[in-house]
């Protein structure tokens, strides 16, 4: 039963929540983090133009067959996920130190990396779809170094308030402070699934993008960044960011 409800949060969480964002609690999420308070954060790479305009093309042919779903905007950047995890307002600034000193060693902005194929995360009848990018051993241990880097001032666990809003629903709260506090065992190393989230879509119609050649590119991160996760587990507020460049 354990298995099964991790396996659910993992699979339709993320689909369901990315499209009901407009129904949490706005809270106070431009005040300054107190000493005491724990913040759910995001770091993050942030894509070059190149991924921008694809997943852009992307995001408009879905909203297309599926107007329902989500346009990328300030509430839904574009992004690669790095790392999810809880940590004390008063660490945010060691915390920026720590991300900054692994950035700037492993200079990211000239890692080349290829996307090679659209997917997406079932939820019903719908699904949240997107552009992976393969895993390179370079990225693998880029992320291995923010995870190390930031582990001293990572939080076992938070309250909802360490999000920017909370939700309707009591059990969505929950499972939102479980996917967090368990990103690292379950979306590091060999579990990274590097991408960048495009849209919604129906199955149906997703199925056949899927099926269709992909024409692969390649992109490069063009900054990075430190967000405070949001409802449902967007980027919604940005902290810090980088720009990464030489």
């Amino acid at each position: 039963m354990k298995n099964f409800t991790q396996l659910l949060m993992k699979v339709t969480l993320p689909c369901i929540l990315a499209v009901t964002a407009g129904k949490a609690h706005t809270q106070a999420a431009d005040s300054p983090a107190k000493p005491n308070e724990i913040i759910a954060i995001d770091v993050l790479l942030e894509p070059d133009a190149v991924m921008l305009a694809h997943s852009e093309a992307n995001n408009a042919r879905l909203l297309k067959v599926y107007p329902k779903g989500f346009s990328l905007d300030a509430a839904h950047r574009p992004h690669i996920t790095m790392l999810q995890c809880f940590v004390r307002g008063a660490d945010l600034d060691k915390v920026y130190a720590a991300a900054h000193k692994v950035l700037a060693a492993a200079n990211p902005n000239a890692m080349k990396l290829e996307a090679v194929k659209y997917y997406y995360v079932p939820s019903g009848a719908i699904g949240l779809a997107g552009i992976v990018a393969k895993p390179t051993p370079e990225l693998l241990k880029l992320q291995a170094d923010i995870i190390a880097a930031l582990k001293p001032f990572m939080v076992e666990t938070g309250p909802i308030g360490a999000f920017t809003a909370s939700h309707d629903n009591p059990a969505i709260d929950a499972q939102m402070i479980a996917y967090v506090s368990a990103f690292v065992p379950q979306n590091g190393g060999e579990h990274f699934n590097p991408h960048v989230t495009t849209g919604v879509a129906l199955r149906e119609y997703l199925d056949k993008m899927l099926a269709e050649p992909f024409e692969s590119f390649t992109f490069s991160p063009a900054g990075a960044a430190v967000y405070q996760l949001g409802p449902f587990g967007t980027a919604a507020k940005k902290l810090k960011e980088w720009d990464l460049k030489n």
